[in-house]
């Protein structure tokens, strides 16, 4: 029985038949077309709608009296003869307004946690005890240096991590700062959060002065100074959390940044950091009357090697500023005491023999 009718006074159940005239629904029996009731039109009316019933009551105001249509071709012709009876048929969902609400939904949502994130890291860093950052920076130099050589030349060493306090004790930062050199390459540097510093060795034979090894030093001391490898372990790990959370739980990214390379990636400094950083080291040398011009000639030497600066190439997508604006924001005139006395500077540049 495609319709049923249902008289709203007993529990019968009749099987009936409905045509539309001008003004009214005329329901009548299947066999022998009686008359069962007659229902005006403007009285007609839908209780819910396919998206959420498959047959849907159809009333007549003010009327207990109800009609259930099952058959879809039924319903689809008589909605299409009566305006009221409309929500029988399944309307198309506007999936692409709903897609677009979800999507403007998580894009708020990620940039909201991302704000947090990003800039309450500036305050939360600085916070988190020095013995935790540099257990943190002990572990991941141990994964990275496992298959290294470091340099052990006692006086060598002496002098690089001698200069590198001092600047940072300029800067006000009360911890002590640790720097290793590594044999070899690249012409790099790096630092770790808790204030420990790492050299590889053809930066300093390569280096055509001490002033440039001190301008590298001082940069760096830039980044312990501002915290710039702990914020950017505190984002990395906020950002596996925020994938977690727009993945339902799923992310490879800490189990990735767990490898050394992969931790060192996550501590990469933005362009807004590193530019932070040229300017403090600049700014600390010259504060303790050093040569301070190290800095830029050091980016000069290395745009004379390599023309095709990669960072300028990269645009908003390098992790550096282009190096010609890093050679004109750190060009400071060659004057100044040396950074290093002549004996330093050579037992720097034997660290390794």
């Amino acid at each position: 029985m495609s319709i049923r009718y249902f008289d709203g006074e007993t529990a019968e159940v009749h099987p009936v038949a409905v045509r539309v005239t001008t003004n009214e629904l005329v329901i009548y029996r299947s066999a022998g077309a009686e008359v069962v009731a007659r229902w005006p039109i403007g009285d007609v009316a839908v209780l819910g709608d396919v998206q959420h019933e498959v047959a849907p009551p159809v009333v007549r105001r003010g009327s207990d009296a109800r009609l259930i249509i099952e058959d879809p071709q039924v319903r689809s012709d008589l909605a299409s003869l009566v305006p009221a009876l409309r929500p029988l048929v399944p309307q198309p969902v506007a999936v692409g307004r709903r897609i677009a609400v979800f999507s403007s939904a998580i894009v708020a949502l990620v940039g909201l946690f991302w704000g947090v994130l990003d800039y309450g890291t500036e305050y939360a860093a600085p916070l988190l005890p020095h013995s935790l950052q540099a257990q943190l920076g002990e572990t991941v130099l141990d994964d990275l240096l496992a298959d290294k050589e470091q340099c052990e030349g006692k006086a060598g060493l002496a002098a690089i991590n001698r200069l590198a306090n001092d600047l940072a004790r300029e800067a006000g930062y009360r911890h002590p700062i640790t720097v290793h050199v590594v044999e070899g390459g690249p012409v790099n540097a790096f630092t770790l959060p808790g204030g420990i510093l790492v050299f590889y060795s053809d930066l300093i034979t390569q280096a055509k002065d001490s002033s440039q090894v001190a301008g590298v030093l001082a940069h760096e001391i830039g980044h312990v100074v501002h915290y710039h490898p702990t914020k950017g372990l505190v984002r990395a790990y906020g950002m596996d959390l925020l994938l977690k959370l727009v993945s339902g739980g799923y992310s490879e990214m800490m189990s990735t940044v767990g490898g050394g390379g992969g931790l060192l990636l996550a501590l990469r400094n933005g362009r807004a950091a590193e530019r932070e950083a040229d300017a403090t080291g600049v700014d600390l040398l010259e504060r303790r009357g050093l040569r301070a011009d190290g800095v830029s000639t050091f980016f000069q030497q290395l745009m004379e090697k390599e023309p095709k600066d990669a960072a300028a190439a990269a645009g908003i997508w390098s992790s550096h500023p282009p190096t010609a604006e890093r050679i004109e924001a750190t060009r400071r005139p060659a004057t100044g005491r040396p950074a290093f006395s002549n004996a330093e500077w050579q037992a720097l540049r034997n660290v390794c023999k």
